[in-house]
């Protein structure tokens, strides 16, 4: 039953060979937490984080305060293995905006002004999409609705998490998402390959006397003109560079191939990039190879399949939307927050504005599930573990698909990575993830478990949820997605 799928996927994507057993589903906030610090303090050569952001207050896992005297993750493996480089690569956008205030540039310049450039890189991406008037008009957060860095790769020698978490406290305690870990040289160089790629269309933080503490600075031997100068330049050499670093042709020497060794590999790595705002031609793999799943399934032979689809921010591009509700399978399930697990939850200002948002287009979607009489096959489940900002309240973060084969009891299929699924996702932000395809029984096992205690605090919620008073959505919601789509930005 999976033929179908990998003879197209292979054309799609690259992909690797490896077990099952070299993929760690991690279940918790404290033990992605506690995973990643472990892994950096054994770490012998390189240890890479594409991440949105930092937290500010994140000082345990970037340097050691002065008045601290625990040696924080990254400062203690610095010192402690001389020969240990570290790059990290955020958003210029989120990284900055606190600035002159603490952010999380003026957090991590001081590793570089310690250990020196040659050993310490600090990179921020800066979309090339808000430039000019825009960038000197749209406010702060707001703005990120023009495109961020949201790609999570946290590469330690020859071990990546791929993950949709940030690195921030909330992420590490009561923020609930998804993290594999791959302990495969192929996988890693490859999203390592990517993340250079990005880095050098990137700004470089550098460390200053000044009251930010910092400076974004633009190297010469950037391989494009800077984002903001020459957006178009910047476009033009950005798509020659990743496109040849997500297709199919990419190290081909490692892709897809059979292989030799006495103990056939059992699980297939996908690897997905979804980097649309640098790319003309947009040659991205994510959506694509979703597509090419969801069109798969909706042949009348995988009416025995299920599958399952989550995302905290629920807003799937319209595309996909359809796609879900067009598969033959039954028994699906959703995952979303609930308004009182939304990030957004409690905010000021318009950003407050997005739980109302997100509940307005989930309400959308149950109509489309009752218009096209899918209410026995697809159920919506809202997510939430107490009310974000109470004390044991947790956020939903969340994302990925697995997907069920006929006559099987657990997922062969499943996405893990950064995107949200959204038209944002496909259009303004940069993405990575991977899919695995799996014929070994403990990884799908395992990854059913997964999908399983996900739903451990979801509850289903109808149509007729949404139509009671506490779930109305204002108007002042609906003008808002308004004026951000009219401008072009996007949820």
């Amino acid at each position: 039953m999976l033929a179908p799928f990998t003879n197209e996927l292979d054309r799609l994507a690259p992909s690797f060979q490896i077990n099952g057993s070299d993929i760690q589903i991690i279940k918790s906030p404290t033990d992605f937490y506690e995973t990643l610090k472990t892994k950096i303090r054994h770490a012998k050569r390189r240890v890479f984080l594409s991440t949105l952001y930092i937290g500010k207050s994140e000082k345990e896992l970037a340097r050691h305060p002065p008045t601290r005297t625990n040696i924080a993750t990254l400062q203690e493996a610095l010192r402690t293995n001389p020969e240990l480089k570290l790059s990290i690569l955020t958003d210029a956008l989120r990284g900055t905006r606190e600035a002159p205030n603490p952010s999380c540039a003026s957090l991590l310049a001081p590793l570089v002004a310690e250990f020196g450039p040659d050993r310490v890189e600090i990179r921020m991406y800066h979309t090339p999409n808000l430039t000019g008037m825009r960038k000197r008009h749209i406010p702060n957060r707001i703005n990120e609705g023009w495109g961020l860095q949201h790609m999570k790769l946290y590469g330690v020698d020859d071990e990546i998490i791929l993950s949709g978490a940030n690195l921030s406290s909330d992420y590490f305690t009561n923020r609930q998402d998804r993290y594999h870990l791959f302990a495969s040289k192929e996988v890693t160089d490859h999203f390592w390959k990517l993340y250079q790629g990005v880095t050098s269309l990137s700004f470089l933080v550098e460390p200053t006397q000044e009251a930010a503490g910092f400076r974004l600075h633009w190297p010469s031997t950037n391989a494009a003109p800077s984002p903001l100068e020459e957006p178009a330049k910047y476009i033009a050499q950005s798509t020659k560079i990743i496109s040849n670093l997500i297709s199919l042709g990419h190290d081909q020497t490692s892709l897809s191939a059979p292989h030799s060794s006495s103990s056939p590999k059992d699980t297939t790595v996908y690897m997905l990039g979804q980097l649309s705002q640098l790319m003309r031609p947009d040659t991205s793999t994510e959506l694509p190879v979703i597509t090419h799943l969801l069109k798969t399934l909706a042949s009348p032979k995988y009416s025995g399949s299920s599958w399952t689809f989550t995302a905290g921010y629920f807003n799937p591009d319209p595309t996909l939307r359809n796609l879900l509700l067009s598969t033959a399978s039954q028994n699906n399930t959703v995952i979303t927050a609930s308004p009182y697990a939304n990030g957004f939850y409690g905010s000021k200002g318009v950003s407050g504005l997005l739980p109302g948002a997100y509940t307005y287009l989930a309400r959308r979607f149950l109509r489309e599930v009752h218009q096209r009489n899918r209410d026995s096959s697809i159920v919506l489940k809202e997510w939430r573990k107490g009310t974000v900002g109470e004390s044991e309240g947790w956020t939903y973060h969340a994302k990925g698909l697995w997907v069920t084969l006929p006559n099987e009891k657990n997922p062969s299929m499943s996405i893990i990575g950064s995107s949200n699924y959204t038209k944002r996702s496909y259009s303004h932000d940069l993405e990575a993830g991977a899919l695995i395809v799996t014929r070994d029984e403990d990884l799908k096992r395992r990854l059913g478990a997964e999908q399983r205690w996900l739903q451990d605090f979801a509850r289903p919620v109808t149509l007729d949820d949404f139509a009671t008073n506490e779930r109305r959505v204002g108007l002042n919601v609906r003008i808002a997605m308004w004026i951000v789509s009219l401008v072009g930005g996007a949820l």
